[in-house]
């Protein structure tokens, strides 16, 4: 049975599935500090919404969440969560651990060698927490990144419940993810949107919801039913969001 440990430092909020969690937050916090030293030097990476062009000396975790920037036409902060999800996770992988399984705020990477089921919360609605991704250990490691516009304090030009999507690099689906968010603005929205987004290179599927009618796109995990009544006791919980 798996154990997770939540920590929080600063606005990050992680919930860490792995033998070593210390070596996974430590490396969380440390990439997160190299990225709040780059920012002083060059605060416009921090506050545009569109790419920016990084400064040379630019850290592992600043020319990551760049890269999706430039993808997406995203900020590159659009990409912050997922990208240190990663770097987390990729600090257990390269010390040889057989699992970690790293989430911060709805952003997840998954290293594992057994499948792992990812509950979905899409808010108080018909779907709310019943439906769940099975990811087979064929597909890992796997980056699953979630937001929405009506749930959290993340800023969003749309009105999409919840977004959900698939790629390899955490960055790219956290950028990719708030893109959808923005772009979903009634019902009509979800199949266009999702056909222009999974255009992108490196988009493995979306998933997402708008008043209670999903849309689906690429190749997404196995959709089950969610059968862990403790869905909506689980999610991490920033301190400065809206969420109850």
């Amino acid at each position: 049975m798996r154990v997770y440990r939540s920590f929080s430092w600063k606005e990050t909020n992680l919930r860490v599935a792995c033998a070593n969690c210390d070596l996974v937050t430590s490396a969380v916090v440390e990439h997160r500090r190299q990225l709040e030293r780059y920012i002083g030097r060059h605060p416009e990476f921090q506050t545009s919404l569109a790419p920016v062009v990084l400064l040379a000396d630019a850290p592992e975790a600043a020319r990551r969440m760049a890269a999706a920037s430039e993808l997406t036409g995203l900020g590159p902060m659009a990409a912050v969560a997922g990208t240190l999800a990663q770097l987390g996770a990729e600090a257990a992988m390269a010390a040889g651990l057989p699992e970690a399984i790293v989430e911060n705020g709805g952003d997840i990477f998954i290293h594992s060698q057994s499948d792992v089921t990812i509950g979905l919360y899409a808010g108080d609605n018909a779907i709310a927490g019943k439906l769940a991704f099975r990811i087979g250990t064929d597909r890992l490691p796997l980056a699953l990144c979630s937001s929405s516009s009506t749930m959290g304090h993340s800023l969003s030009f749309g009105r999409c419940d919840l977004a959900t999507v698939v790629a390899r690099e955490a960055a790219l689906a956290d950028a990719a993810v708030t893109l959808v968010c923005n772009l979903i603005k009634s019902e009509k929205d979800l199949m266009p949107v999702l056909g222009d987004v999974g255009t992108i290179d490196g988009i493995g599927g979306i998933f997402a919801v708008h008043s209670g009618k999903v849309g689906m796109w690429g190749d997404l995990p196995a959709l089950v039913r969610n059968i862990d009544g403790e869905t909506r006791r689980k999610i991490t919980r920033d301190l400065h969001s809206n969420f109850q």
